[in-house]
C-alpha cells in the first residue's frame, strides 16, 4: 500500500492529511493555541467533589473544569499524590524513583472522597480533549508515549502489544526492557519495537526519562492550574504512531517543518529520511494534491462512492447515524439479495474511512440495506471488522440486529472533524441577494489601488477562485498588463479551489493575507 502524508502549515494552522493509494483516510487540524491536547500533563486544583457521581472536577485552566471519574485515578494515585507533594514543598530533589517508596493500591470499589480533598493539587493528563460544552476528561494514570514504549512511572510491570505474535521475541524485548528500565517505572512495549536492537531502545526510554525530568522541574514552580509537559505537536505525534515500512513520502510546505520532521526521522528511522520532501510549487499543496476536491466530497451529508451509491451521513449529540442507499446501481442480472450485498460490502469499505476521515466518535448507527441470507449478514460484519482494523482508534462492533442495524461503539478523545462542504455567497451573507458581479473587478481594483499607494505593499499575490483566474489573465485585454501599466507592480494571480466564485483574498510577499 502506498501512504503519503501531506502537510500544509499556515500561521493559523496545520493541516494533515493522510493519503493511502492517493485516497484521502485522515485528516488533521492542528491550531497554535489548542492548549488541551491528549496526553498533556497538567497540575490541576480540585474544585469540587460529586460523590453521587463518583468523580471529582478540577481546574486546569480551562473554561470549564476538568472531569475526574474515580476509575480514572488508577491503582497508584496514592503513590502519585506523595510525589506531587514532595516536589511541591521541595522535599525532593530528583525526578527519579530510585528511593521512593510505593503507597499501596487504592481500592477499584472505592469513593472519589477517600483519595481526594477539594482544593488538592493533582498531577493529571488529558485523556480527551474538550468536546462541544464539556471540558477536558483526565486521568491520574500517568504514561509518556515514545516511538518504541510507553513509560509508566510508579509501576514496575512491564507488557508487551498483543500484535506481537512470537513468544521468544516477547521474551527477548522483556529482559531487554528489564536490564535497561529505571526503578519503579513500568514499560509497555509497542508494537514497532519488534526486532529492534538495545541501543534504539534505550535511546527512548532515555528520551521518556529525560520528559519525566522536564516535567519535575516545571512541576516544581506549584502554579495550579499549569501545565507540567507538552505531548509532541500533532504532526510528530502521527508520526510516531503511524511511521512504517509502507510509507513512501512526507511532502510539507513549510521549510522549519521540513527540518523538523527529517530530525525526528534521522533520529528513529534513518533509512526514511529520504521520504521527507519539501513543497515548493507555486499552487496550495493541497490543490496540488487534488485534496480540495477530496475534502469537499467526503465531508458533505452525502457522500457517493465509485459504483453510484451513496451515504447519508447525519450528526446529534448523542450519536451519529449512516443510511446505505444503492441509487441507481442495480445491475439486471444480479437479484435483489446479491445487489444488496454487494453495495453493502462496497459501503462497509467506505464507512471505515468515513469514520477514520471525520475522527466520528460515541455511538453509530448504521442502516445497510436490508438482506434476508444470514450468511450475507455474516459477510458483511465480517467485511466490515476487516476493514475496521486499520482505525487506530478503539472501536467495537455488534453484529447486525434483525432489523438489519450494524452498531458500532468508537472512542472519541478529540472534537470531531467538522468541514463545511456549502459555501457560503461572500456578497450577501446568505441573504440571497449579491452586489452586482459586475462590480467584482472593480472591487478588486479598489483594494489593490490602496495596497500598493497606501500600505506600500512591494509585492502581491491575488487568490481567486479558479473560474476567475482565465478571466482576469485573458490575453488581449489581460488585467495583470493593465495593472502593470498603472503601478508598474506585477500581481500575480494564483487559482485557490477551496474559495468560492467570487471571493477573493491578497497576500503579501511572505504568504501572509493582507487586510483589505
Amino acid at each position: 500500500m502506498n501512504r503519503e502524508l501531506v502537510i500544509e502549515s499556515k500561521s493559523s494552522e496545520v493541516v494533515i492529511a493522510l493519503l493511502e493509494d492517493k485516497k484521502l483516510v485522515e485528516l488533521h487540524k492542528e491550531k497554535p493555541n489548542n492548549n488541551f491536547a491528549v496526553g498533556d500533563l497538567y497540575l490541576g486544583r480540585v474544585k469540587k467533589l460529586v460523590p453521587g457521581l463518583n468523580a471529582a472536577f478540577v481546574d486546569v485552566g480551562y473554561s470549564k473544569d476538568a472531569f475526574l471519574h474515580y476509575f480514572d485515578l488508577g491503582p497508584q494515585v496514592n503513590s502519585l499524590g506523595k510525589y506531587t507533594g514532595q516536589v511541591l514543598k521541595r522535599k525532593r530533589n530528583s525526578a527519579m524513583l530510585d528511593n521512593f517508596q510505593l503507597e499501596p493500591d487504592i481500592d477499584k470499589g472505592g469513593k472519589i472522597n477517600e483519595v481526594l480533598t477539594t482544593n488538592k493539587s493533582v498531577l493529571v493528563q488529558i485523556a480527551k480533549e474538550p468536546i462541544s460544552t464539556k471540558g477536558p476528561r483526565i486521568s491520574c494514570e500517568l504514561s509518556l508515549a515514545g516511538r518504541y514504549i510507553v513509560l509508566v512511572p510508579f509501576s514496575d510491570r512491564i507488557s508487551v502489544s498483543q500484535r506481537i505474535k512470537s513468544a521468544e521475541e516477547r521474551d527477548r524485548l522483556k529482559r531487554l526492557i528489564k536490564s535497561i528500565k529505571p526503578r519503579n517505572f513500568g514499560v509497555i512495549i509497542r508494537t514497532v519495537a519488534e526486532n529492534k536492537k538495545v541501543a534504539e531502545l534505550d535511546r527512548d526510554l532515555r528520551d521518556l526519562v529525560s520528559k519525566w525530568e522536564r516535567s519535575f522541574k516545571e512541576l516544581k514552580k506549584g502554579k495550579a492550574p499549569n501545565k507540567v509537559l507538552g505531548e509532541l505537536n500533532r504532526t510528530t505525534a502521527i508520526l510516531r504512531d503511524l511511521l512504517n515500512e509502507s510509507f513512501n513520502n512526507i511532502h510539507v510546505d513549510d521549510p522549519t517543518m521540513y527540518e523538523e520532521i527529517r530530525t525526528y526521522l534521522h533520529n528513529y528511522a534513518p533509512d526514511k529520511e529520504g521520504i521527507v520532501k519539501l513543497y515548493k510549487g507555486k499552487s496550495c499543496i493541497l490543490d496540488h494534491f487534488g485534496l480540495e476536491k477530496q475534502i469537499k466530497a467526503l465531508f458533505g451529508k452525502h457522500v457517493t462512492m465509485k459504483s453510484g451509491a451513496y451515504l447519508v451521513i447525519e450528526h446529534t449529540e448523542a450519536l451519529h447515524v449512516v443510511d446505505v442507499n444503492s441509487g441507481n446501481t442495480a445491475k439486471s442480472d444480479d437479484d435483489q439479495e446479491s445487489n444488496a450485498l454487494r453495495v453493502n460490502l462496497e459501503a462497509s469499505e467506505e464507512i471505515a474511512r468515513q469514520l477514520r476521515l471525520r475522527d466520528m466518535g460515541g455511538i453509530i448507527v448504521i442502516d445497510f440495506i436490508d438482506m434476508q441470507k444470514s450468511e450475507n449478514k455474516r459477510a458483511l460484519h465480517k467485511h466490515i471488522s476487516e476493514m475496521m482494523k486499520a482505525d487506530r482508534a478503539k472501536h467495537h462492533i455488534l453484529a447486525p440486529s434483525k432489523f438489519g442495524l450494524i452498531q458500532i461503539t468508537r472512542q472519541r478523545v478529540r472534537p470531531e472533524m467538522d468541514i463545511k462542504t456549502t459555501e457560503k455567497c461572500p456578497g450577501c451573507g446568505g441573504s440571497g441577494e449579491i452586489q452586482a458581479s459586475i462590480l467584482l473587478v472593480d472591487n478588486i481594483e479598489s483594494n489593490l489601488r490602496y495596497l500598493i499607494q497606501e500600505k506600500k505593499e512591494e509585492k502581491l499575490i491575488l487568490c481567486v477562485h479558479p473560474f476567475m483566474e482565465p478571466y482576469l489573465k485573458r490575453k488581449f485585454y489581460s488585467y495583470q498588463r493593465k495593472w502593470w501599466m498603472e503601478y508598474r507592480k506585477f500581481v500575480q494571480i494564483r487559482p485557490v479551489t477551496a474559495q468560492s466564485f467570487l471571493e477573493y483574498h491578497f497576500l503579501n510577499g511572505r504568504g501572509e493575507e493582507v487586510a483589505k
